[in-house]
């Protein structure tokens, strides 16, 4: 392939790597007409300058070729990790009450175990996809969880079930971050904000684990609430649960890798030295849309070369110096996490100010949502049965309306958060205070209806708060330093997470006790969001 030269219009090529001559010179001698803004743009990035000067050329060729068909079937098989992470975050929540009447343990032990798996395949997955390719890792996570989940359905007893709940959620923790990487790694720059857009799919995996629940434990589950009197051949409700988005799972799996196929990342695949095999991957993509592309190998070697004259490497060890083992694909990784990112976190009073009430947040958000989430059949059922109302068919009656309202919250967050008076960091707040007076209001409930209101008020909320969340991060954090601030809050959110299960196991689940925890957590988190001191609204990111 021979390199194209093309008049450039804009100063787009702005790569860390290269100074503003340097990067004439390249556009002179072939560029693409695109402008994109990159998540590194300076020298102290911490990134090596060679992969980055090679990455914006990678960055421009995807901005040149644009949204195609290729990028819309990805968005929906990513999709699928979106539906898969918040479906299984309700499952434990919906087999509840069954597999603790059946097998006559404490409940929570299932939660934390998920919570514990959650943690793992998030850390493991996001750290093994950068070593060992995007494809694999985005092949085999939804068929983990697809047949260890479908295992559970057979689980003799509690010990079983926690130890498929965890395994099981290795698999579904590992789907965000894998997927976020391999759909932000194909779309062009001007298309990014879709990655929020994915977030309906979350709502989505609640609606349809709700609906499938419904039927299934509603008409296949025991009276009795002890191991005597729930005997197995009268509660295998939970179990035709199981087998049932078990199964849906692995067709999902089956959907992404035999019905679409992946290509890997150039990125990936430059990242470790393969660059022809990157610019194949290019081309293909563009034929996929029935498009062309100017990238040629010659452009990703042109890049590393003065890359490597700016920043002092002798041209003939530009690829030498860019270490493309599996060792150095760690590294790269880890340098997210370099003292000096953290550091700038923190470099002013402002911006410490800022990055330690997004973590606070992100931790009180952590804490407070699972715990009422991942007990909230439970709480319908025996606040139901108060009022005269809490038969299992009800229970899950009002799961899947509550999961129905959940789907316009994600979607309506889009639209709050431009608005002039409210912007990313009033819908925040108001959205999080709302969560937790919601969750307080519905303690004062004297009637199943009115808990159920409730409900749909504080479901609708919490959506539109982590619409919010994910997205107001990621624009708050200094560009170079975006990784590392990421990667803090959620952490921050996970271990919390985890703590949700321990509260809940010391707490009296039948007391509201945990509902003022939650709710008072809510609140706190909201009252610290009015509190952030960047407005991110209309404002490009730095």
């Amino acid at each position: 392939m021979s390199t194209e030269s093309s008049s450039v219009t804009t100063s787009s090529y702005d790569a860390p790597a290269l100074d503003r001559k340097e990067r004439t010179k390249f556009d002179e001698e072939g560029g693409f007409k695109v402008e994109t803004d990159d998540v590194y743009d300076d020298l102290d990035s911490g990134i090596d300058p060679v992969y980055c000067a090679k990455a914006k050329v990678l960055n421009e060729a995807f901005q040149e070729i644009g949204m195609g068909k290729y990028q819309w079937y990805l968005f929906m098989v990513t999709g699928f990790g979106w539906f898969s992470d918040n479906l299984w975050l309700i499952v434990t929540s919906l087999i509840f009450t069954p597999v603790v009447n059946e097998f006559g343990f404490e409940g929570p032990w299932m939660k934390l175990a998920q919570n514990i798996g959650m943690l793992v395949g998030a850390a493991f997955w996001g750290f093994a996809c950068d070593i060992w390719g995007r494809v694999w890792a985005f092949n085999i996570t939804l068929f983990i969880t697809g047949v260890f989940a479908t295992a559970a359905g057979a689980s003799p007893n509690s010990v079983a079930l926690c130890a498929f709940a965890a395994v099981w959620s290795i698999g579904a923790g590992g789907n965000m971050p894998v997927d976020s990487a391999v759909f932000l790694e194909f779309v062009p720059a001007s298309h990014q904000y879709l990655l929020t857009v994915l977030s309906v799919w979350w709502a989505i995996g609640q609606l349809v684990g709700s609906l499938v629940a419904w039927p299934l434990i509603g008409n296949y589950s025991c009276d009795g609430t002890t191991p005597e009197t729930c005997p197995r051949e009268e509660n295998q409700g939970w179990r035709y649960l199981m087998y049932s988005l078990g199964g849906l799972m692995l067709l999902l799996w089956i959907l992404r890798t035999l019905v679409f196929n992946l290509y890997e990342s150039p990125k990936y695949l430059m990242g470790r030295g393969r660059d022809a095999e990157a610019v194949a991957i290019v081309h293909k993509v563009a034929a996929y849309n029935g498009k062309t592309s100017k990238l040629t190998l010659e452009m990703l070697q042109e890049a590393a070369r003065l890359a490597a004259e700016v920043n002092g490497i002798h041209p003939e060890k530009a690829e030498v110096h860019l270490d493309t083992s599996w060792k150095g694909a760690a590294l790269r990784k880890l340098r997210k996490f370099d003292a000096g990112h953290i550091k700038a976190l923190f470099a002013t009073k402002k911006l410490a100010y800022s990055t330690s009430l997004l973590i606070v947040i992100w931790a009180l958000i952590g804490l407070a949502f699972p715990l009422y989430n991942g007990f909230v059949t439970f709480y319908l059922e025996s606040r139901g049965a108060d009022f005269g109302d809490g038969s299992i068919n009800t229970t899950y009656r009002n799961q899947v309306i509550l999961s129905v309202i959940g789907v316009p919250g994600a979607l309506i967050s889009g639209w709050l958060v431009e608005l002039p008076r409210l912007g990313r960091k009033g819908t925040l707040a108001f959205s999080t205070v709302l969560t937790g007076v919601f969750l307080f209001a519905s303690t004062t409930a004297r009637t199943s209806d009115a808990l159920l209101g409730w409900n749909c008020g504080y479901t609708f909320t919490s959506n539109v708060m982590y619409g919010v969340l994910y997205a107001v991060s990621p624009e708050v954090f200094p560009t170079k330093d975006r990784g590392t601030g990421n990667a803090i809050v959620s952490t921050a959110n996970r271990v919390f997470g985890i703590m949700a299960p321990i509260i809940a196991l010391y707490a009296d689940l039948s007391t509201p006790i945990p509902i003022y925890v939650a709710g008072a957590v809510f609140l706190a988190a909201g009252f610290i969001s009015f509190l952030l001191p960047f407005e991110p609204r209309g404002k490009a990111s730095l």
